[in-house]
């Protein structure tokens, strides 16, 4: 596979004790703590009042950290095409409509089916930023993150436009929880632009290797890393947390990971 390249405009982040990026870069480069805490998800303000109502976990998260990554920036959302990566969707959802399916009613609520769909996020962020441009959303379980990031540069390089990455996760409720034990929601969106911008964040090269992804060197992050799909990004936030060049690799597929080189801009 030829190498992908592309800029780093900004970035959003949302998970346990990180309630956005300037908060984990702190805590990623060292210079703060980090305090373990429940993901407080804000609600979704940008929608109307009826859509606002219908919304889960998943929508509020996807919509936050994506409005930060292009609020900072401050680009707008509208013109974006945006690649949404999750390894298992509305987890409360699916457990809400399977009690419906067990039960004797058996008469599921049109809300919690249209929210079942694994794009129902990219359907509410069209409705919250008035985006017509395309919207893909991808799976690919415990490489949900990587999968994503292959697809956005794929896109930028291809096609020469900045794209949005929005990759997330939720947890399951019990018994779902047991075999699929995600302890809490996590998010993070990278707007990625054509290499060669003086207004990057970063440069990254992508490439596949072999070798084994990188580990946090705090336990605590690294099992947050290893527990959320989404948070396989980790090593690549504290890269760019660190703001200094470097290589690192995120997992991918079981014989494959990525390598990503990261040059600074500022």
């Amino acid at each position: 596979m030829s190498a992908l390249t592309a800029g780093i405009e900004s970035l959003g982040v949302l998970g346990p004790g990180l309630p956005d990026w300037p908060a984990t870069a702190r805590v990623l480069s060292g210079v703060a703590r980090w305090e373990p805490a429940a993901t407080v998800l804000p609600p979704p303000l940008s929608l109307p009042s009826a859509e606002r109502r219908r919304t889960g976990a998943v929508v509020r998260l996807s919509l936050a950290v994506g409005l930060e990554a292009t609020a900072r920036a401050g680009i707008d959302p509208a013109r974006l095409p945006v690649v949404f990566s999750s390894s298992s969707g509305d987890g409360q959802n699916c457990h809400e409509i399977c009690e419906v399916l067990a039960s004797s009613e058996r008469q599921l609520s049109p809300t919690r089916f249209h929210n079942s769909v694994h794009n129902a996020p990219a359907g509410y962020w069209g409705i919250a930023t008035g985006a017509t441009a395309a919207a893909n959303s991808l799976c690919a379980h415990d490489a949900s993150f990587g999968a994503g990031l292959l697809e956005a540069l794929c896109q930028v390089v291809v096609e020469r436009t900045p794209v949005l990455l929005i990759a997330y996760d939720t947890s399951y409720p019990e018994p779902m929880r047991s075999v699929r034990p995600i302890p809490d929601a996590f998010g993070v969106a990278l707007l990625l632009a054509p290499a060669g911008g003086t207004a990057s964040l970063a440069h990254i090269e992508l490439n596949l290797t072999e070798a084994a992804a990188n580990c946090m060197d705090d336990p605590e992050l690294e099992n947050l890393r290893k527990l959320i799909p989404a948070a396989r990004s980790l090593p690549l936030l504290a890269q760019l947390a660190r703001g200094a060049p470097g290589c690192v690799r995120i997992d991918y597929l079981d014989g494959a990971r990525l390598a990503l080189t990261v040059s600074t801009c500022r």
